[in-house]
């Protein structure tokens, strides 16, 4: 029986420590969690160590730590021969990260779809012709949505909406500079179909139970329409509670 493989988990928040819980329990074979980066990880029953630590020890790593964790340590990860697994696709709209790590090895890259479904289908059709148009439509609660960048006055709006309020309008880039913990689905997106801009709205909506996305693309082969709606997480209502999950699917693709 081959041996398992030593899996490192980058990020210990509502992200990382699902997938550490799933690891621990077996959840995939051939998968073995060897150790985990983050504070709050205290508690866990595998060694805390430092990235440079984790990046020694670990047949893959798994990255859960957000944007700025994936520029400082993907690339070293990649280049120490470590196989890597992006959670943060919305890193990757950075042209330069995104070379970088395409550039680096022997490790491989992998990285998740998230909560987003339908890519297969929408991938397959860009590549018979070029989408004209592909338009993606985010809804969140108001308190999701809320960003350090914004002014007082931009948050005490938003947070006290009694409607659905359009929060940003742009561009798949823009949208996942400014929203990094709530718009990586825009950059896979994107980043699937690099022919064609996506178009981004994201809306505010305290009525909002769910995370809804919308994806809307037309182009000579045909028209689709996408809509999925997610259970925010309990842990971080920015992300969706199915995006652990799928980190653990492109862990088993990477095994």
């Amino acid at each position: 029986m081959p041996e398992s493989k030593a899996i490192a988990v980058l990020g210990y928040g509502a992200i990382g420590s699902v997938v550490c819980d799933r690891l621990l329990a077996g959840g995939v074979p051939g998968a073995r969690l060897d150790c985990v980066v983050g504070r709050r990880a205290a508690g866990t029953s595998v060694p805390v160590v430092t990235a440079g630590e984790a990046i020694e020890r670990a047949d893959v790593l798994v990255e859960c730590a957000g944007h700025a964790a994936l520029a400082a340590h993907g690339e070293d990860a990649l280049s120490a021969g470590a196989d890597l697994v992006v959670s943060s696709v919305g890193a990757l709209t950075d042209a330069s990260l995104r070379e970088r790590l395409h550039a680096a090895g022997p490790g491989r890259l992998f990285v998740t779809t998230g909560a987003l479904g339908g890519l297969d289908l929408l991938v397959a059709a860009a590549s018979a012709a070029p989408f004209t148009t592909v338009r993606l439509s985010t809804t969140k609660t108001p308190a999701a949505l809320v960003q350090d960048w914004m002014e007082p006055s931009q948050k005490e709006a938003l947070l006290s909406a009694r409607g659905p309020v359009v929060v940003f309008s742009g561009s798949a880039e823009e949208a996942a500079a400014l929203f990094p913990r709530s718009m990586n689905v825009a950059a896979t997106l994107s980043l699937a179909l690099p022919a064609t801009p996506v178009e981004v709205e994201l809306v505010a909506d305290p009525a909002a139970d769910l995370v809804a996305h919308v994806v809307t693309a037309e182009g000579p082969v045909g028209r689709y329409r996408f809509e999925v709606r997610n259970q925010p997480s309990p842990g971080n209502p920015r992300t969706s509670r199915v995006v652990p999950y799928a980190v653990l699917r492109t862990l088993r693709e990477a095994l």
